[in-house]
């Protein structure tokens, strides 16, 4: 293959965007590789934002070199990856690709079509995303459809994970790449524009961050939160990603506490200061594929406490507090010692740092994944 590629990458919604964990690591990796030399072309929604009309924005030709094609998108829960996936598929088959690079198990499902046109494929899987809780009916059969595709007829097969590296080799006997995502060390900011519209100092508060999805467990912060005597409040930062009515309920769950603090969708200076002037981060996951959002928060220096889960508590190591996944009474007692112990706290804010950034490099990813690309 040649030194310098032409490579194509869909299944993420759009970049630059941070809708969600994929389309931070498209975003990495692609721009990344224009550095390197190569062409990168991404395939993006030309749907809407997932967490409102007004994140949208114009539609960009390139951004940091890489070429931004836009494909038609049926803007409806389960039919936007779908349509947007299908119709990527097709180009990218077409087009004058080396590699083509799909991402999430949902977009695989159309794996085998550039592949007949004898394009190099390759898959990240993200996530067993067929478990999610917000997809049932066809959506849940048509990505796990997706996965059967990519253990069949992918060149190469990315995971996050040893447990998914596992679950693919068990299920179907198919050898998988392991290739962790990344993070980049920040730079704190002090809080300007959360003092302004929360009245949030720092330290005065601890932190989700994510998308509101039933599989991030934000029921059950809510749940133990109420619970937690302190005179901290609770940011819940991120919007919903076809799932409004779930964040109407996890609004009517946080009734009767002033202490709990609905942000919506954060990016840019509003995201940094919310990761700079956390006490702490919490992540209760009951599903993860790798949380871009634990490695972040982990790089702006956050004591975290996530769940036991095998995908989180692989990223923290013995850097961070873990409690029983979907124990609402052992996450109260854990955020209760966190609230009681800022000494234990700074501890592990100390050591965070330092510890993910080495960890997990974009420069090593990049360089893994292109090898993998060219072997």
């Amino acid at each position: 293959m040649k030194d310098k590629l032409n490579i194509a990458m869909l299944g993420h919604k759009r970049i630059p965007s941070r809708e969600g964990g994929i389309e931070i690591v498209v975003e990495e990796l692609s721009t990344r590789m224009i550095e390197a030399g190569n062409s990168v072309t991404c395939y993006n929604r030309s749907g809407h934002h997932v967490s409102g009309k007004e994140f949208d924005r114009g539609a960009l030709k390139k951004y940091k070199g890489v070429k931004l094609k836009y494909v038609f998108t049926i803007n409806h829960k389960g039919l936007a990856a779908m349509t947007s996936s299908f119709f990527g598929a097709i180009c990218a088959a077409f087009g004058r690709y080396d590699v083509v690079h799909f991402h999430a198990e949902g977009p695989c499902a159309m794996l085998w079509f550039p592949k007949l046109f004898g394009k190099r494929c390759i898959a990240t899987i993200h996530g067993i995303d067929w478990q999610r809780a917000k997809w049932g009916g066809f959506a849940s059969k048509y990505i796990k459809f997706g996965e059967k595709i990519a253990a069949k007829y992918a060149d190469e097969i990315i995971v996050l994970s040893e447990g998914v590296q596992k679950y693919f080799m068990a299920t179907y006997g198919r050898k998988t790449v392991f290739i962790p995502n990344g993070v980049n060390r920040p730079t704190s900011r002090s809080p300007q524009m959360i003092k302004k519209k929360y009245r949030l100092a720092k330290d005065e508060y601890i932190l989700f961050l994510g998308r509101l999805v039933p599989e991030k467990g934000i029921t059950y912060l809510i749940e133990a939160f109420k619970r937690v005597t302190t005179d901290k409040k609770m940011v819940i930062a991120g919007g919903s990603s076809d799932t409004d009515v779930f964040m109407q309920e996890l609004k009517k769950l946080a009734q009767g506490d002033d202490r709990i603090i609905f942000t919506g969708f954060v990016q840019g200076q509003m995201l940094e200061e919310l990761y700079s002037n956390a006490y702490v981060y919490v992540l209760p996951s009951d599903l993860e594929g790798m949380p871009l959002s634990l490695l972040e928060a982990m790089s702006y220096e956050n004591c975290c406490i996530t769940s036991d889960i095998a995908e989180c508590a692989e990223v923290v190591g013995d850097k961070a507090i873990l409690f029983k996944k979907s124990d609402i009474d052992d996450l109260k007692e854990k955020l209760q010692y966190a609230c009681d112990n800022p000494d234990a706290v700074k501890k592990l804010k100390d050591l965070a740092a330092d510890f993910i950034c080495s960890k997990y490099n974009w420069a090593d990813v990049v360089e893994q994944t292109l090898k993998l690309y060219q072997s």
